[in-house]
């Protein structure tokens, strides 16, 4: 599993100012962190995992998408399922999280994820300069880090979810595979 070292030892490869936080408790998900640090919910960003079903020759193949939102607006399956083009999405079970990101469920970074996975980032984070803070895969770090740093570093397509959800047509992207 990932784990915080293995973050700062990347952040500082790639020479970018970050920080890792002690939490003063364990948490076991990202939607802990505006609590444990007194920070707002929308400092605060989260990965969500979906399984999204397309059909492919007469079976339904689950395909596991990572979504970065913040924690104030989590990412609602329905959009996600829009954009995508795809039949039905639904949040993945914590095994398939542990095994797809190789992070702890509900403390997934959106840094360092596998190259195969499909990862969309919420566009309503992107040209922010504040910072923020992300899970670690460790119950009891954060990482502390600029949005736009961030995002730089994230390998993922950015979509408008917030349009999504009001458009009833939207152009397939395709999943990675």
């Amino acid at each position: 599993m990932k784990d915080a070292l293995a973050i700062h030892r990347w952040l500082l490869a790639h020479q970018v100012h970050h920080e890792i936080v002690r939490l003063p408790r364990a948490a076991t998900s990202a939607e802990e962190l505006p609590r444990l640090l007194a920070v707002s919910p929308a400092a605060c960003v989260a990965v969500t995992v979906f399984e999204a079903a397309s059909e492919v020759t007469a079976r339904t193949e689950q395909e596991p998408v990572a979504v970065v939102a913040s924690v104030d607006r989590p990412p609602p399956p329905a959009a996600v399922g829009t954009f995508l083009g795809v039949r039905g999405v639904r949040p993945a079970p914590a095994f398939t999280v542990n095994s797809v990101t190789d992070y702890a469920a509900g403390l997934v970074c959106p840094l360092l994820l596998p190259e195969g996975l499909t990862v969309l980032v919420d566009g309503r984070l992107a040209g922010s300069r504040r910072f923020v803070h992300t899970p670690t895969g460790e119950r009891r770090t954060a990482l502390l880090i600029r949005a736009d740093h961030l995002l730089g570093l994230v390998s993922g397509k950015t979509i408008d979810l917030a349009q999504s959800r009001s458009r009833k047509a939207r152009a397939t992207f395709p999943l990675a595979g």
